[in-house]
């Protein structure tokens, strides 16, 4: 990881050129079962989620990338919905540096997502699977996912984020999300309000336009809801068993994708209901009631940007609390602190800042400067993501919650936090151990 990392001068450089050499190099193709790709702002791990368990409940063998991970760089590549295993993943390194330091063509560069990228695509097409379901890193148009040709394009929602690689406008970040179109290839738009450049675009490229609230829908009924589609009509489909409203809209993105699927796969109803209810996604508001008495329940959410602390707001002020709710916070340098931090006005009584390390991280005093003016609550430094979590439990009274939010980066090490002290189940994520190319 730590050689991947510094191959390329930069950790973000978006474009293909460099992806489409080396896969040129592996003689790779474009695979020729069903492919879902999954761009936006927020909601892209839940669609993704969703979209793996309801082909799974069908009986599919599916495959999954999606990044950041939060405590195991094999959570980023899922085969059979479990984690690629070790070897696996260093077969696929091995194939890509040889690839990249052919002689006959010259070294290519390669960034740590590319790398990652790569890895996936080789994984995917060794382990005789029945979909792919991809989660676009950043943008669309030039991230390293968008170099396969989907069956289904799914852009989740629009807000701001990446605006130094995306651009400065809702319009212009949507242009590059936009970027997965393809020629008669469905493009699923999964939130209500999205700027009008994405219905334009897909009219361009010729793009068959699925947008909610128009080609699909849902209407909720107490713990039920109602999908219809361009092909199916589900009147009585469970909850989905991620929380928060804006499931709601995810759920019925990833139906509106796997639904585009039927000429390829069968998908009953019955799969679809079961996979909603199975889906499992960490760190997407995740409920961790405590195990004893006198202790306060954890919240975890990866909310990293306003539109994001906007829905965990909301999804707090849906849940109250009898007690008071204390926060766990570390954002990264690159994002609108200040931002998510007046979107959560009234909902923190308490914060506790941490610092995050990296080239892209900030001090928790950093932190503290930017959100201190949107803050009129007490305001805690701690050393690390531990420290803070140790400080805001000994806060803690047993009708309180302790909020964790502001990053994967933040997220991953409270998880690890809470398992080592026994208030989180230690990892039991089957691998999946068939060896590559059927070696």
């Amino acid at each position: 990881m730590a050689h991947q990392a510094g191959v390329h001068p930069q950790s973000i450089d978006l474009g293909l050129e460099r992806l489409e050499r080396v896969l040129d190099r592996l003689h790779w193709r474009q695979p020729s079962l069903p492919v879902i790709t999954v761009a936006g702002t927020n909601g892209k791990g839940s669609v993704v989620a969703y979209c793996q368990a309801m082909l799974a409940a069908a009986g599919f063998r599916v495959g999954t990338f999606t990044s950041p991970h939060l405590r195991d760089y094999r959570e980023r590549i899922r085969v059979h919905d479990a984690d690629v295993e070790s070897d696996a993943l260093l077969w696929a390194f091995e194939r890509i540096e040889t690839a990249r330091l052919s002689a006959a063509g010259g070294e290519v560069s390669l960034t740590f997502f590319e790398y990652n990228a790569l890895a996936a695509l080789l994984i995917f097409e060794s382990a005789k699977l029945d979909a792919w379901v991809l989660e676009i890193g950043m943008g669309g148009r030039l991230d390293a996912v968008n170099v396969v040709a989907p069956t289904v394009a799914v852009v989740v929602s629009i807000g701001f984020d990446h605006q130094e690689f995306l651009g400065s406008t809702l319009e212009a970040i949507a242009r590059e999300k936009a970027g997965i179109f393809r020629r008669n290839t469905p493009a699923v738009l999964g939130s209500y309000e999205m700027p009008a450049v994405l219905e334009s675009i897909a009219r361009e490229v010729g793009a068959p336009l699925k947008r909610l609230g128009r080609e699909y829908s849902f209407t909720r009924h107490e713990d039920r809801w109602h999908y219809r589609g361009t092909r199916w009509d589900l009147p009585d489909l469970p909850s989905p068993a991620l929380l928060g409203d804006a499931q709601f809209c995810n759920a019925a993105a990833a139906v509106a994708a796997v639904e585009e699927l039927a000429s390829h796969l069968t998908v009953p109803a019955a799969a679809v209901a079961r996979g909603l209810q199975s889906v499992h996604l960490a760190g997407r508001f995740q409920v961790i009631k405590p195990a004893a008495a006198g202790l306060p329940t954890w919240i975890l959410d990866v909310a990293h940007n306003p539109a994001a602390a906007g829905v965990l707001a909301r999804n707090l002020r849906a849940l109250p609390a009898s007690g008071k709710t204390l926060a766990v916070c570390g954002i990264l340098g690159d994002k609108d602190a200040a931002g998510v931090a007046a979107e959560l006005k009234g909902c923190i009584d308490a914060w506790w800042l941490t610092p995050i390390e990296g080239a892209r991280g900030i001090s928790s005093a950093a932190l503290a400067a930017r959100i201190a003016p949107q803050i009129t609550v007490p305001l805690h430094m701690a050393d690390d993501v531990g420290g803070a979590c140790a400080a805001a439990a000994a806060a803690a009274a047993a009708r309180d919650r302790i909020v964790v939010f502001g990053s994967f980066h933040t997220v991953g090490p409270a998880l690890n936090w809470l398992a080592a002290r026994g208030m989180l189940p230690l990892p039991t994520r089957p691998e999946y151990t068939a060896a590559p190319g059927g070696k």
